[in-house]
């Protein structure tokens, strides 16, 4: 395979589709969903969009090339003048990490593993983007600047592919008097759309967003929070967390009251409610049962057991995205993975053992890799801060993106926050003949993390004598950190040389998800265990070939191969063991629905205990389980010294979708008639904005008992004005002298009046409002949004405006889709599974192999 790409490289320096896919079809044995999903994300393209890499491979050389530079630096600067004594024993002894060992930790995904931002921006000349995976934003001023300067700040931040954790407890509550025309403030909770629909505007045409938004439990605006997302079509762009605090906890444990106050901090506040703490429980497990919304941080954990918030500079604001980095306003954290299955020696067999040795030196060299990273990080922040200066744009448009990484430039140089996490863990433990919930896989859990624990720390403390350690280190502080405590116990050696010494980096691990990376990797993700050990997949064939197999014929009389696919590591214990029936696997009645949910907990609570940071999991119950072992679940894991963990409850997210097989089957072979409900003379409406290509359009959108009715959309400037915070109103019907329907739009305005746009059908394109019509008839008569949008996408019209104006009903229509929504009749292309599309999100997303395409 090497002399066959080596040959393709001296041909031309950029390859072609097929090129590409053949040569890592060959990379990764054939299987093609890793091979398309590398090449989507993170294969380096010109601007063209030609490939300038051929496999994997050349990836892992050019990023080694980068880590390389950085650490050539520091071996010409770096003068130790008889402090080597003072290094680790393996620090004494180690090679130089040059280009050559930096790319052999790389190679096959096999031991230290990048995660996306860096693969896809790490060198990449072609892409000015972040490094940094996440980032969370300052505490947002109570104000409408301050409002606004945040929401900016996502802008910047999104379209150099940051995921943004914000906080939104330093808002003030609703009703709140405020000095300007509207006398009082709609409150915290009414911005979280804003935020979100910023989120979602960004993430198009190749743009990532990915927002958090946090509130605590002392806010009294919080139960609004809480249930905010019960309405499964707002706050679409948001993950929302609550962060809990133990005095929020012990209430409910003891079953007292609690007091909400704001400013929440404030020793006199000027707002207070007190409730009944186990009242506000029952409401959040039940959001959490029936939409595994909100997410629950317990907030005083994430502070107490931390290397980094006990610093009061450096105090959590909110966390990332995915809830495993909480961080103070303006900081950012880069992302590596260990893939822990490559330690196993003789996996699936007898001999089986895990190398201990060479995964502390692992872990000690990535450690090294992942500070190498931050100064990578501030390198590129420098570069996008020469772009902002050299932008045409005057300076007070661009003072903001200036000002937000500038912030995180410094916040980024003062603390050196790392994040060395790993993945693999169900199948380092099935390697080793351990069941993923048994007490020995536990116990080897802790073995390893704390000899990861050891690594890191020690070549955390060796650079902060080679290359100086972060700014701020006191020793006095760390001595509050419980982390600290639980070093000066488990690690006393360690301890003491950090104490003496101090370390480069002011937090270093966590466990974030891992799923593409895992993907790439052939393993399970993170600390997950694994989801499906088989699935079934189909391949179109043609019957009249030479030894053909037909397995299933569809409705269309296409005929199609059926065969099983397998996790890639239960394939590996197939041919270790020469087994075929997974009952005699190691993961059998392990994976993540058949586990035990309070080994599960248990497992995590010991993970954590070695973390700086925190941990993304998720705990999968089958779809009966009642709200209380939800609730059991949590309580535990707050017991338990857990900084958070999510329960999802499968089909949690299907929302008020009804289908049971009964109704399916009485009407499968007859065409039913339907009468559309008679319209309430006034309606509620949604406003979406959104962008077809470059251009502005508006849709709005009538609800009868939250379902669409009607539609009325086309692009902004040839509509109606309204101002950019109208996100709902009314939709009233009239007839005029001659019997004409008109439709008018009514909102409220900041002050309360009622305001009227007079005219929906005169305010958009005729062509569009007879469309509009159509699509409306078949909304009432209740078409499933799913089956609306499809046959809105098949529309075959004939001149570009209208098939503009389609995308807009389609993109407008698909935000109601219930999430858990199956597409039916169309196979993933991906995999191949037929029932494996689903909607979420708005986004078509499959659960045999996780593609996604989003609309």
């Amino acid at each position: 395979m090497e002399a066959l790409i080596e040959d393709i490289k001296k041909v031309d320096s950029t390859f072609s589709y097929e090129e590409t896919l053949n040569a890592c079809l060959e990379y990764f044995k054939g299987d093609e969903l890793a091979a398309t999903t590398w090449m989507k994300k993170y294969a380096l393209t010109n601007h063209k969009g030609e490939y300038l890499e051929l496999t994997p491979d050349d990836m892992h050389r050019r990023m080694a090339k980068k880590f390389s530079q950085i650490e050539e630096h520091y071996l010409n600067t770096t003068h130790l003048n008889g402090s080597a004594s003072r290094l680790s024993a393996y620090g004494q002894s180690r090679k130089y990490l040059d280009e050559e060992a930096i790319y052999t930790l790389f190679k096959d995904f096999k031991y230290v593993i990048p995660q996306g931002s860096v693969m896809s921006g790490l060198g990449n000349d072609y892409k000015l983007a972040s490094l940094s995976n996440c980032v969370v934003m300052p505490e947002i001023q109570d104000s409408y600047g301050g409002i606004l300067y945040t929401d900016q700040q996502l802008v910047q931040l999104f379209k150099r592919r940051c995921g943004v954790g914000i906080d939104i407890s330093s808002l003030r509550p609703e009703g709140c008097v405020v000095s300007n025309a509207a006398g009082s403030t709609t409150g915290a909770v009414s911005f979280m759309e804003r935020f979100s629909n910023t989120t979602r505007e960004v993430a198009q045409n190749g743009r990532r967003g990915a927002l958090m938004i946090t509130m605590d439990i002392a806010h009294p605006d919080v139960e609004q929070f809480i249930t905010m997302k019960q309405q499964l079509t707002k706050v679409t762009g948001a993950n929302v967390s609550v962060r809990l605090s133990d005095e929020f906890m012990e209430a409910v444990n003891n079953d007292t009251t609690y007091q909400h106050r704001w400013p929440i901090t404030s020793k006199d506040p000027k707002y207070t409610k007190s409730i009944k703490a186990r009242d506000l429980w029952e409401i959040i497990i039940e959001c959490a049962h029936q939409t595994a919304e909100p997410g629950l941080i317990f907030w005083d954990r994430q502070h107490n057991y931390s290397t980094s918030s006990v610093y009061p500079q450096f105090q959590n604001v909110s966390t990332n995205p995915c809830s495993e980095i909480a961080m103070q306003g303006g900081d950012s954290c880069r992302l590596i993975a260990m893939n822990l299955y490559n330690f196993v020696e003789n996996p699936f067999t007898d001999n089986a053992r895990f190398r201990f040795e060479q995964f502390y030196q692992a872990s000690y060299e990535a450690q090294r890799l992942m500070d190498d990273l931050v100064d990578l990080e501030l390198e590129c922040a420098d570069r996008i801060l020469e772009k902002i200066h050299s932008d045409p744009e005057p300076g007070p448009i661009k003072r903001i993106e200036r000002e937000t990484w500038q912030l995180l430039r410094d916040t980024g140089k003062k603390g050196r926050r790392t994040g060395l996490g790993f993945t693999a863990l169900a199948d380092t433990l099935a390697a080793l003949g351990l069941k993923f919930d048994s007490d020995n896989a536990i116990e080897m859990a802790e073995n390893i993390m704390k000899e990861k624990c050891r690594a890191e720390f020690d070549s955390s403390i060796d650079m902060a004598i080679e290359r100086g350690k972060f700014e701020d280190f006191n020793t006095e502080i760390e001595e509050s950190s419980d982390f600290v405590k639980m070093m000066k116990e488990e690690l006393p050696e360690v301890y003491e040389r950090m104490m003496a010494n101090g370390r480069r980096n002011i937090s270093l691990s966590t466990v974030a998800p891992t799923g593409t990376l895992s993907m790439l990797a052939q393993t399970s993700s993170g600390i997950e265990p694994v989801f499906l050990l088989s699935y079934k997949r189909r391949r179109k064939v043609n019957p009249s070939e030479k030894n053909v197999k037909v397995d299933f014929v569809d409705d269309m009389g296409d005929s199609w191969e059926e065969f099983t696919i397998y996790h890639p590591k239960v394939k590996e214990w197939m041919e270790a063991t020469n087994h075929t029936s997974l009952e005699k696997s190691p993961y059998y009645q392990a994976t993540a629905q058949e586990i035990d949910w309070k080994q599960r907990v248990k497992m995590q609570s010991i993970i954590q205990k070695y973390v700086t940071h925190s941990i993304s999991s998720t705990i999968n119950l089958p779809n009966e389980v009642e709200p209380d072992v939800v609730a059991n679940i949590y309580m535990e894991a707050w017991k338990m010294g857990l900084k958070g963990i999510t329960v999802y409850r499968d089909g949690s997210r299907e929302g008020v979708l009804i289908s049971t097989d009964k109704k399916e089957t009485s009407v499968a072979n007859e065409i039913v008639e339907t009468q559309a409900p008679k319209r309430p003379k006034k309606l509620k409406a949604e406003v979406i904005r959104f962008q077809n290509n470059n251009e502005k359009w508006i849709a709005v959108v009538g609800l009868l008992n939250n379902k669409p009715y009607e539609i009325f959309t086309g692009k902004a400037e040839d509509s109606f004005f309204l101002p950019h915070w109208v996100v709902n109103g009314w939709v009233t019907k009239k007839r005029n002298k001659q019997g004409k329907s008109r439709y008018d739009f009514k909102y409220l305005d900041k002050d309360g009046y009622r305001v009227t746009i007079e005219g929906l059908s005169r305010s958009f394109d005729k062509e569009f409002w007879n469309y509009a019509k159509l699509i409306s008839s078949v909304l009432r008569h209740g078409m499933p949004i799913h089956f609306v949008v499809e046959l809105v996408d098949d529309l075959n019209l004939y001149d570009d405006s209208i098939n503009t104006w389609k995308k807009g009903v389609s993109r407008a229509l698909k935000k109601f889709i219930p999430n858990g929504t199956q597409l039916k009749g169309h196979a993933c292309p991906e995999c191949g599974d037929p029932d494996g599309l689903v909607y979420e999100e708005g986004c078509l997303k499959c659960k045999s192999c996780a593609h996604s395409k989003c609309g």
